[in-house]
């Protein structure tokens, strides 16, 4: 791994996340407290610095802004980010912004239209748990993947954590980057993945190839991004699923 000297990050987030996370390396979790080694945690971690925006500013500016012919969503977006985004090497507020968008997108009121009936409001916390985590992974804008870590391989980390077979594990990944990919859904990512400074874009095609998500920056360069995912995966995978407490049936 590549690392930078860093010093353990601690977030008290506003519910406790499931114990099970502690099945990873570098992760505490005591309740609503996360501790994470990011020497431990991350296969890379390159940077230290995410770009983040007030969740509440966009909650009252963004997200019931509604696009024009003039001006997409994305635009929109952007040009929030521009005015109120902020560099921050504050590792908590990140994960305490990542738990506020995350709580938003996936909130049990969807579960109705999914059309996924064995998905449940306690597959929607684990959605809501690694996503939060997720929002620690970085690509810069010349498309170099910065950090990366457990939560990259996303059926991955959440069959160790959750104990879910591989069929379960793929379909929550699907809810995660395919399952809602309809308009409406999409509009309200981009807002409000906003308050991540960036957008939420993914390596994966329609069926869950573990190549993952992130949000990146507005105008980092997707050639690179994906070229630099097909370098990285297989083995950093198969060190995730060594930490399985149960083997999948």
């Amino acid at each position: 791994m590549t690392t930078i000297d860093t010093a353990t990050i601690r977030v008290e987030l506003p519910t406790a996340f499931d114990p099970r996370w502690s099945r990873l390396p570098g992760i505490h979790v005591a309740g609503r407290h996360l501790a994470i080694d990011p020497a431990e945690y991350f296969f890379r971690f390159e940077s230290s610095t995410w770009l983040v925006a007030d969740w509440d500013l966009v909650k009252s500016r963004l997200l019931d802004v509604d696009e024009t012919a003039e001006s997409a969503v994305e635009q929109l977006a952007l040009d929030f980010i521009k005015d109120h985004g902020e560099s921050t090497s504050d590792a908590a507020r990140v994960l305490a912004t990542a738990y506020e968008v995350y709580a938003y997108l996936f909130r049990d009121e969807h579960l109705a239209g999914l059309g996924l009936p064995q998905i449940t409001a306690d597959h929607l916390r684990m959605l809501r748990e690694a996503a939060t985590l997720m929002a620690l992974n970085k690509v810069e804008l010349d498309g170099h993947i910065s950090n990366v870590g457990p939560c990259w391989f996303f059926p991955a980390a959440t069959s160790v954590v959750f104990d879910l077979d591989d069929e379960m594990g793929g379909t929550l990944d699907e809810v995660y980057h395919g399952g809602w990919f309809n308009e409406h859904r999409r509009i309200e990512s981009i807002k409000a993945h906003a308050a991540l400074g960036g957008r939420l874009v993914h390596g994966c095609q329609s069926v869950p190839d573990q190549t993952g998500g992130v949000v990146a920056p507005y105008g980092a360069s997707m050639a690179n991004f994906r070229d630099g995912l097909a370098a990285f995966k297989a083995v950093w995978i198969e060190q995730v699923y060594a930490h399985r407490v149960t083997p999948a049936q």
